[in-house]
C-alpha cells in the first residue's frame, strides 16, 4: 500500500471481529467479508488480510491441501496475509473469556507450539519482499502472579526460552526464504509487561541476556549476534487503545523504544473510553449510567483512573472499578474496551481517539512502522445504540482511518501495496 513519502505501508482490519474458532468458520468469514470489502475500497490494488487463527484453526490449516487451497483462494481474490493475531488461543466470542484470553501463557508448551504454527503459516502466506507480524500476549497476567515476584521471575526466563525458540525458527526461515517475521509482544493494562518501561525492562532483563545465551549456543553464533537476532525478530506491537489507557504519550514511547533499540513491528489502530470525574455527585451517578453499559460479561475492560498529582489507580474490570465511582478522588478514567474509530463522543464519556492521530502524524516523519491493522473486535458486545450492521462498520473504519492518514500526510491515500 502506497500511502506517503515513498513508504510502502499495509492497512488491515483483524478478522478476531468474527466469531470462529475452527478453520471452517474462519474461511467462511474470510468469504463473507473480504471480497465485498476490497470490492469497495481496493477495487484495483491487492487487498491485504489480518488473519486471527485460534489454535484448532492453526492446525486445521497444516492439515492435508488446506494451505494451498487458501493459498489459491487469496490469488484467485487478490488478496494477501501479512500479519497474523496470535493472542487469543482459544474461544474469543459468545463465551465469558476474560483473563482466560492470557492463557496458556508464554511459559506454556501449547503456546510456543501454537505460535511455531503460526509462524510456519505465515511464511507460507507472506508474498516476497514483505515482511511478516504475528502479534501476542504481553508474556502472561500480571494478578496471577500478585505477591510472588520469585514465581513471576521463574516464569519470564521459561517464557524468553521460549520466545527465544520462535525466534530460531525465524532465522532458519530466513536463511531458506528470504523472509523477514517477527514475533511482537502486545503490551496491555495488568500484561506482565503492560507499559514501555516494563517493556524495557524485560528486553534488557529477560529477553537479550537469556534468549542471548539460547540462541547463541543454538545457532552456533557470538552473543553478540545472537542479541541483534532478537532485536530484529522480537518487536512490540503497539495497540492505540492499550498505550492510551496506560496514559502514556505515543511520541514519548516511540523515543523511548528508539533509544533501547526496541522495534515497533506492528500498529493497531483502536481507541479506549476516557471520562473526566466531575466532583459533582448527579455528574458521577450519570456517568457511572453511561460506563453501565460497557461493564459486559465477555472480556476484561481493565481501568486506570489518573488522580490530579499524575498518579495512577489500577481497576482490573470496569465492573469492579464502578463500585469505587461515586467514591472516587480521580479526575479521569480510561478504560479498555475497544470502541469504533470514527465515533470520538458517546454523551458524556469520549474516546482516545486524539491518540491515534498522534500516531498517524508521527508515521509521516519518522520511520517506525509499515503494519497497521484495525482492531475493533467488541462489535458483539458493544450497546445496542452504537451498533450497525458489521460489514459497513468495518468499513466505516476502514474510511476513518484512510481520512485521518490523508489529513495528516495531505495526499491521496489507497489501502493496497
Amino acid at each position: 500500500m502506497k500511502v506517503f513519502s515513498n513508504k510502502n505501508f499495509h492497512l488491515t482490519y483483524c478478522t478476531n471481529i468474527h466469531p470462529g474458532e475452527d478453520w471452517t468458520q474462519v474461511f467462511a468469514n474470510l468469504q463473507q467479508y473480504i471480497p465485498s470489502l476490497k470490492k469497495k475500497l481496493s477495487p484495483n490494488q491487492p487487498f491485504g488480510i489480518g488473519l486471527r487463527l485460534a489454535n484448532a484453526a492453526s492446525r486445521e490449516l497444516l492439515q492435508g491441501n488446506t494451505l494451498e487451497e487458501f493459498k489459491s483462494w487469496l490469488n484467485e481474490h487478490d488478496l494477501y496475509v501479512f500479519t497474523l493475531n496470535g493472542f487469543p488461543y482459544g474461544g474469543f466470542h459468545l463465551q465469558v473469556v476474560k483473563d482466560k484470553v492470557y492463557a496458556p501463557d508464554w511459559s506454556k508448551q501449547e503456546r510456543l507450539d501454537y505460535t511455531l504454527r503460526l509462524t510456519q503459516i505465515l511464511a507460507e502466506l507472506l508474498p516476497e519482499e514483505i515482511e511478516g507480524s504475528i502479534s501476542t500476549v504481553p508474556i502472561s497476567y500480571k494478578p496471577w502472579f500478585e505477591g510472588n515476584q520469585l514465581s513471576q521471575a521463574k516464569l519470564m526466563s521459561s517464557a524468553t526460552i521460549h520466545i527465544a525458540q520462535v525466534v530460531a525458527q525465524m532465522v532458519r526461515i530466513r536463511a531458506a526464504t528470504d523472509k523477514v517475521l517477527h514475533l511482537n509482544l502486545e503490551p496491555e493494562p495488568d500484561g506482565l509487561i503492560e507499559n514501555a518501561e516494563e517493556v524495557i525492562k524485560y528486553f534488557e532483563k529477560y529477553l537479550l541476556p537469556i534468549g542471548g545465551t539460547y540462541l547463541a549456543k543454538n545457532l552456533a553464533i557470538p552473543q553478540a549476534a545472537a542479541e541483534v537476532l532478537l532485536l530484529e525478530h522480537v518487536r512490540v506491537c503497539y495497540d492505540t487503545c492499550h498505550f492510551a489507557v496506560e496514559y502514556e504519550n505515543p511520541v514519548s514511547v516511540f523515543e523511548k523504544f528508539q533509544a533501547a533499540g526496541i522495534q515497533i513491528g506492528k500498529i493497531q489502530i483502536s481507541a479506549a473510553l476516557k471520562a473526566e470525574i466531575s466532583k459533582d455527585k448527579s455528574k458521577r451517578l450519570l456517568l457511572k449510567e453511561r460506563l453501565q453499559p460497557f461493564a459486559e460479561s465477555t472480556y476484561l475492560h481493565q481501568v486506570i483512573a489518573r488522580n490530579a498529582d499524575g498518579s495512577l489507580q489500577n481497576y482490573r474490570d470496569l465492573t469492579t472499578a464502578l463500585s469505587f465511582l461515586e467514591e472516587s478522588n480521580a479526575c479521569e478514567w480510561r478504560t479498555h474496551f475497544h470502541v469504533p474509530l470514527f465515533i470520538d463522543d458517546y454523551q458524556v464519556l469520549k474516546s482516545t481517539q486524539d491518540d491515534i492521530v498522534t500516531v498517524f502524524e508521527l508515521l509521516q516523519h519518522k520511520d517506525i512502522c509499515n503494519h497497521l491493522e484495525i482492531e475493533t473486535y467488541t462489535w458483539e458486545v458493544l450497546p445496542p445504540e452504537m451498533k450497525v450492521d458489521i460489514a459497513a462498520s468495518i468499513q466505516r473504519e476502514y474510511e476513518w482511518v484512510l481520512w485521518k492518514l490523508q489529513a495528516t500526510n495531505h495526499q491521496e491515500l489507497v489501502v493496497s501495496r
